[in-house]
């Protein structure tokens, strides 16, 4: 009997040790396979965000191109946002540029690359203004140049470089940017191996210390024009062409055919802008042409010559993308809404607010709270989630609007997620992070699915037109009374012509130039005196 549990004994203990091994061997293989499943996991995540930042799906690759707006002679590295900008976008833009677009820009690249700073072009064509600042009827060779001179806010500036870009690609002309506000802090370079960055040392910038760039400056076209002080027989070495919302309409004129013949003999023009003045270009019967077979789409103009032109700097692309992971990426749809006072006591006003919210709840934008009886029954599933981002100088507007959706649930069940990038109360144009704010939350608008903004803002015309969308505009407010109805849907992408000419040219003098073309019409935010370009319906 004890030899039989003896041996029982060793079997029993023997058959334990094998257990206890099995035991190891399979917990060893649990811990492996969970380490490769956490790791395969880990790789999934990071290869969907790289996904959602630099590719898309086999299927639908995205075009880092644009349709071949850019060009591929750049290094990615020197400015991430130029290839990268069209990754972000939920679905890549509708609107495709043109084929003759695309050579029109090719061809400009490279007289660019011919005529622009550091070239012998260059200097030999500083150096004639320096010689001669009387009147010549000298010959104008290949190179003539439009200096754009800085000023007011980022939005001005961003609107009046296209305009001016465009003018620059119909009249053959190297476009040179005022390099005294910081603009490489802000936006990369656009044309490759060369600069669109006027030398520091440009002698006409020299000479506004004697004379500011105004309507009072001695080369001011519009007011030789008004004084018949300038003719075909003597062409000025350089033009100053003011158009700001003073402009006269001598100052408008330098659009037109006549006007153009004379101005286009002239090597240096300096022009001094803050409003979108494409609309006018369509007038001139020898740009219209050219017009109509850079843009069959007459409202992308702006959408193609901004995401053309404007890259934010790796450091304001890095703002950018932050807040777009951390606020945007993961909801199933987005809203922009920007938010401007034009009032000198600027600030939170509570029929702004209301307007606000009646805007976006009669456009369906955002859900109305629900009833109290309807807050259980509306969280038995997992909610929708739709992240609304607010631009505005004041905290207070986003902060209502999220404190309005966190006491109470929103009638369709729907999560609204609330962020604000930044508040800076003032505007603080020409401080370099005040800028890179701006631009950054002009970007993170034209990302979102739908958008709202403010009628009059330049800052909201960039970024739903850089997006390729037909905003809701807020009415401007009387008083201090809510609008009724508080906004109204465009038709048109395009940004509008604050202050147009009361003109067309010559035989349409006197008349209503929102009457001369269909595609020409008057803004839905500024009715009585706004232009704006739509595609012909």
């Amino acid at each position: 009997m004890y030899h039989k549990f003896q041996i029982s004994g060793k079997v029993f203990m023997a058959l334990g040790l094998k257990m206890k091994i099995l035991i190891t061997v399979l917990f060893s293989c649990v811990l492996i396979w969970s380490t490769m499943l956490l790791s395969s996991s880990n790789n999934n995540f990071k290869n969907q965000f790289l996904d959602d930042t630099t590719s898309d799906s086999k299927e639908t690759p995205r075009d880092k191109l644009l349709g071949g707006l850019l060009t591929a002679d750049f290094d990615e590295g020197s400015c991430l946002s130029r290839y990268h900008k069209s990754f972000l976008y939920r679905q890549p833009s509708p609107y495709k540029p043109s084929e003759y677009l695309v050579s029109k820009l090719r061809s400009y690249e490279r007289l660019h690359k011919r005529c622009g700073p550091d070239t012998n072009a260059y200097k030999k064509a500083t150096e004639n203004l320096v010689r001669d600042e009387n009147y010549a009827s000298k010959s104008v060779g290949e190179c003539r140049y439009i200096v754009w001179v800085a000023g007011y806010g980022l939005g001005n500036r961003m609107l009046t470089l296209a305009s001016v870009f465009l003018y620059a690609l119909l009249t053959e002309r190297i476009i040179l940017v005022d390099n005294s506000k910081d603009v490489n802090d802000i936006l990369c370079e656009p044309f490759p191996g060369t600069s669109w960055l006027l030398p520091l040392d440009f002698p006409l910038m020299n000479y506004t210390y004697a004379y500011s760039y105004n309507k009072e400056y001695p080369r001011c076209y519009g007011t030789m024009v008004k004084n018949n002080t300038i003719n075909s027989t003597s062409i000025p070495h350089h033009l100053y062409l003011h158009n700001l919302h003073d402009s006269r309409d001598e100052d408008k004129m330098f659009f037109c055919e006549k006007d153009q013949s004379l101005i286009n003999k002239v090597p240096w023009l300096i022009i001094q802008a803050n409003v979108y003045f494409v609309p006018s270009l369509w007038f001139n019967p020898t740009f219209q042409p050219e017009l109509m077979k850079l843009f069959p789409q007459k409202d992308t103009v702006f959408h193609h010559l901004a995401r053309y032109l404007f890259h934010p700097t790796n450091q304001v692309w890095g703002m950018i993308t932050r807040h777009y992971h951390a606020h945007l990426a993961r909801a199933e749809e987005t809203l922009g809404i920007q938010i401007r006072v034009f009032r000198k006591d600027a600030g939170y006003f509570q029929h702004v607010m209301d307007q606000i919210v009646s805007c976006t709840q009669r456009a369906k934008l955002l859900p109305e709270l629900a009833a109290q009886e309807e807050t259980q029954a509306n969280m038995t599933y997992t909610p929708k989630v739709k992240a609304v981002l607010v631009t505005s100088l004041y905290p207070e507007y986003s902060d209502n609007l999220k404190n309005m959706f966190w006491e109470r649930p929103s009638s369709t069940g729907e999560i609204i997620e609330v962020s604000q990038p930044s508040g800076e109360r003032v505007q603080q144009t020409d401080k370099k992070l005040h800028d890179q704010k701006a631009l950054a939350e002009m970007f993170l608008l034209s990302l979102t699915d739908n958008i709202v903004t403010s009628a009059w803002s330049t800052f909201g015309y960039v970024s739903y037109s850089i997006g390729g969308l037909k905003p809701w505009l807020l009415h401007t407010p009387r008083g201090n009374k809510t609008p009724d109805p508080p906004c109204v849907r465009s038709t048109s992408m395009e940004p509008c012509y604050l202050t147009p000419p009361s003109h067309g040219c010559d035989a349409d003098w006197g008349k209503n130039s929102g009457k001369i073309f269909p595609f020409v019409k008057s803004c839905e935010d500024v009715v009585y005196s706004g232009l704006k370009l739509h595609d012909e319906l």
